[in-house]
C-alpha cells in the first residue's frame, strides 16, 4: 500500500477555517439562514525558480488531489454535511516570485477541481477567483449553486485572507461554500425573467 505524504510533503504549512453565520440582514433575520465557510491551506510553490516552458503536471498530480481532500474535509466538517453545502467557489493567491499559472495549475486542472466537486457532491463548473499579491491581501472568493450554477440567488462572495500568507515563495489555495442563498434574495431568477433586450428597453439611448 502506498503511504500518505505527510503535510511537509506537499509543501503545507498552515490551514486557516474561517465560518459566519448571518443571524440578521436589513433589520431581519433571513428566511433561509446561511452558514458560509471558507477553508485556507498555505503551500510552498514547487516552480519557484523555474521557467515559463516548464511542465506543471508532476507537481499538479501530486499535490492537487491532496489539496482537493484536504479542503473539502474541512468545508464538510464546518458546514455539517455534504449534503449542507449548496453553493461553492474556489481561489488561489500567488506569492511575488510565482507566476499566475502556478496558482492557477493547483486550481483549475481535474486533479483539483473535479475531486472537489465530487466530494462536495456539485455539478456545476466551479467559479474561481486568483491573483498574485503580497501576504494577507484579502480576496473576494465567488460562489454559485453548486448544482445549478444559473440559480441567482445562490451569487455571492465570501472573504478570505491569511494574515501571514502568501510569501514570496507560496500559494494559498482556498476552497468556500455555503449553505444556502443570500439573506432576503428577491431579484427572480433566470426561470422566471422576462425577455430583457436593447430592443425592448426604450430607456436606453442610442
Amino acid at each position: 500500500m502506498q503511504e500518505r505524504d505527510s503535510p511537509a510533503d506537499i509543501g503545507l504549512r498552515k490551514v486557516v477555517t474561517y465560518r459566519e453565520e448571518v443571524i440578521t440582514e436589513a433589520g431581519a433575520a433571513p428566511a433561509r439562514p446561511a452558514h458560509q465557510a471558507s477553508v485556507a491551506v498555505v503551500l510552498a510553490n514547487p516552480w519557484i525558480g523555474t521557467g515559463p516552458a516548464q511542465d506543471l503536471s508532476a507537481e499538479v498530480q501530486r499535490i492537487a488531489p491532496k489539496v482537493a481532500r484536504l479542503v473539502s474535509d474541512r468545508l464538510i466538517a464546518a458546514l455539517g454535511s455534504v449534503e449542507a453545502i449548496e453553493a461553492f467557489g474556489k481561489a488561489a493567491i500567488i506569492g511575488h516570485n510565482g507566476e499566475l499559472e502556478h496558482g492557477s495549475a493547483l486550481i483549475h486542472t481535474p486533479y483539483f477541481g473535479n475531486l472537489l466537486r465530487e466530494f462536495v457532491a456539485g455539478e456545476s463548473i466551479i467559479c474561481f477567483t486568483d491573483a498574485r499579491a503580497d501576504a494577507g491581501t484579502t480576496v473576494s472568493v465567488p460562489l454559485w449553486h453548486k448544482l445549478h450554477a444559473a440559480t441567482r440567488s445562490h451569487y455571492q462572495s465570501v472573504t478570505a485572507r491569511v494574515a501571514d500568507a502568501p510569501g514570496p515563495d507560496e500559494i494559498v489555495v482556498i476552497a468556500a461554500a455555503s449553505t444556502g442563498p443570500r439573506p432576503h434574495p428577491r431579484i427572480g431568477d433566470r426561470a422566471t425573467d422576462p425577455t430583457v433586450t436593447a430592443q425592448n428597453q426604450e430607456s436606453i439611448s442610442s
